[in-house]
Formats: structure tokens, C-alpha cells, sequence
């Protein structure tokens, strides 16, 4: 029996980058055998460990063959013959196809470390096209490392689409990894990889590739990527990739406001900043009008008038005024006008 450290962990530590976590293939092993060890299985849908003491995962070397659409439609072959480079084989790119024996030796046979030296992804084999989630994993390689995608590997990627295979994604596994790749530091590299192969004009129709920068939180990074859109357009996209309330809210608010934040300084009245911050709920959640207005910032718009208004009508005592009301009905009228006069007193 041997282990080999694989994948993400030989990449990142030949980039000098923190390994975030450890796999293992076990080459030359039964099931019984590394649970006799200790090991608890976990895998499902291929045999998978996890270490007595470490719980790092130890996955029996293995391959892979297509039987179906979609990346479920794979029939797995595991087995003490199975060697280390079938197994390797079987991956999506070379830079992650190499394995770390224990003595420290890199075993790299589809010539990964010298992808990694000259910033390039390449696909393994012609198995890659077996599975459409790899075209979000290249494209959300590209933006995490910058790295530029191998033509021959385009051209594939393209074929996948083409031919329908990239159709079977299903909305949970694009939204995880795109969701992913919009947080790493190329964001608008995996936008660029997703337009060459053809999938963006599938997934995300409409989006403005201009955009070079992206920073803040997923939901600011989102709202940046549909801030052109109109609502239907931006509701099309949300509902397509199941994307999670705290993020299409924000992205949400954007196309119903943002004609409005970008009218202009000095252009708005106190009645339209009064309403935008009702429509937005800022008073009940300013952590999301702050990403709103963060997204705002970062799209070109000036949003001091906006801080100040949420700032000065904040600052009414909504409480006092309702203790002073003539009647119940009367309150929400009252608390408006104070607003709004504190809103215009801070123009």
C-alpha cells in the first residue's frame, strides 16, 4: 500500500501558496483494509476516508468512465490494481495531476509542474470533456492564478458547449463554483473564460465583460457584475443560477434603484432619498444598503448624498413622535415629514 498527496495541495505548495487542505490516494488497497487501520469511510459514490487521527480524506486510487450526461454519469472503477498515474489521469488539469510520495518526490506525468512555471491550464485528457462542471473549474482557476487556458483546451470547452454536454449543469454546482471564482482575486478572468468558450452567453446573458475591477463581498462582487442589467434580466439570471437571498438581494436593489442613485449630486429631493431608503429597508438593514451603495461607489456613482440622508434621518426619534401623535394612523405620516426635514436640513 502507498499514499500520495495529490491535486490542490502539490499545486499550491510548488506556488509557495498555504495548502487550505490535504488529499490522499491510496494505491494498492482494499476498503478493508485501511478500515482495519482505522480509517471511517465516508464516500458515497466512490470509496473515500477519512484518517483515524488527522481526518484528512484518503481516496482509493480510481478511475472513471462515462455513462451518462451530466458530471453524475460516471461508472467508478476502484481496485488495488489501479495505479497512480490512472488515477491522475483521470483529473481535470495537469497542474492538478501531480502527486508528493512520502519521501517528497513529485510525480508529475502529465508535465504539470511545467504548466504551473508558465501560468497556463491544460486539460488532462480528452475525458475532461466527460464532465461540464470542469469549464467552471477552468474558469475559476483562471481566476483565481491569472493563468491563461490552453487553446487546445479551449477548443474543447467550446465542443462541450456546442454539443449540448454543458447543458446539463445543474444551478447548485455552477452558482458553487462560479460563486467561488467571483470572490478570487481575477474575477473578470473567469467572466472572459466563460465568454470565449460560449457558456456565459448561456449562463449570463447580458453582463458587461468592460469591468476590470472587483472587490468587497460576494454580494457587492455580484451586484457590481449585473449593475447594467434591468430587473427582468437581473431576476432571469438570480432565478437560473439559484442564487442565495443575501446576494440577490443586493443585485436585486441595483436594478430597481439604480436609475435613481445615478441621477446625479444634487438632483435628488428629499422626498426620492426618503424613498430610496424606505425602498431599500436602510433603516432596518444598513449592512445591505451599505453593499448596495458600496456597489454604487465602485459602478462611478458619488454616494455622499445618500450616506448623509440615511445618517440624518436615522437621527429622528421615531419613538418620541410616536409618543406625541395626535392618533395611531397619524404616525407613519409624522415620522416621514421629520425625516424628510432632516434629510433636506443635511443637503
Amino acid at each position: 500500500m502507498e499514499v500520495y498527496l495529490v491535486g490542490g495541495a502539490v499545486r499550491d505548495e510548488l506556488l509557495g501558496l498555504p495548502v487550505r487542505e490535504k488529499d490522499y490516494v491510496v494505491v494498492g488497497a482494499t476498503p478493508d483494509e485501511l478500515i482495519a487501520q482505522g480509517f471511517k469511510p465516508v464516500g458515497k459514490d466512490f470509496p473515500v476516508f477519512l484518517h483515524p487521527e488527522t481526518h484528512e480524506e484518503y481516496a482509493l486510487a480510481r478511475t472513471e468512465r462515462k455513462s451518462g450526461k451530466g458530471y453524475k454519469g460516471f461508472t467508478v472503477y476502484a481496485s488495488p490494481d489501479v495505479s497512480l498515474e490512472e488515477d491522475l489521469k483521470r483529473r481535470d488539469l495537469t497542474i492538478n495531476a501531480m502527486a508528493k510520495a512520502a519521501d517528497g518526490s513529485i510525480i508529475d506525468p502529465f508535465k504539470g509542474r511545467q504548466d504551473l512555471e508558465k501560468g497556463i491550464l491544460r486539460h488532462v485528457s480528452e475525458a475532461f470533456a466527460e464532465d461540464p462542471v470542469r469549464i467552471l473549474r477552468v474558469a475559476r482557476f483562471a481566476a483565481r492564478f491569472g493563468f491563461k487556458v490552453d487553446e487546445g483546451t479551449m477548443r474543447l470547452m467550446r465542443a462541450m458547449v456546442d454539443s449540448g454536454e454543458a447543458d446539463a449543469l445543474v444551478p447548485e454546482r455552477v452558482w458553487q463554483e462560479f460563486s467561488r471564482g467571483l470572490m478570487e482575486e481575477h474575477p473578470e478572468r473567469m467572466l472572459a473564460v466563460l465568454t470565449d468558450c460560449g457558456l456565459q452567453h448561456k449562463l449570463l446573458p447580458g453582463i458587461d465583460l468592460s469591468r476590470q475591477h472587483y472587490a468587497g463581498s460576494l454580494p457587492v462582487r455580484y451586484a457590481l457584475m449585473t449593475w447594467p442589467l434591468g430587473a427582468s434580466e437581473t431576476h432571469a439570471i438570480n432565478d437560473r443560477l439559484k442564487v442565495p437571498n443575501i446576494v440577490d438581494d443586493v443585485a436585486d436593489l441595483g436594478a430597481r434603484f439604480r436609475d435613481l442613485l445615478c441621477k446625479g449630486k444634487g438632483k435628488h429631493t428629499p422626498e426620492e432619498l426618503l424613498a430610496l431608503l424606505k425602498g431599500t429597508d436602510a433603516f432596518r438593514r444598513p449592512e445591505r444598503f451599505g453593499e448596495l451603495l458600496e456597489a454604487a461607489r465602485m459602478s462611478g456613482v458619488d454616494i455622499a448624498p445618500f450616506e448623509s440622508a440615511l445618517k440624518a434621518a436615522s437621527a429622528v426619534d421615531a419613538g418620541e413622535i410616536a409618543a406625541r401623535a395626535p392618533s395611531k394612523a397619524e404616525i407613519p405620516g409624522l415620522i416621514d415629514d421629520a425625516r424628510r426635514r432632516a434629510i433636506a436640513e443635511a443637503e
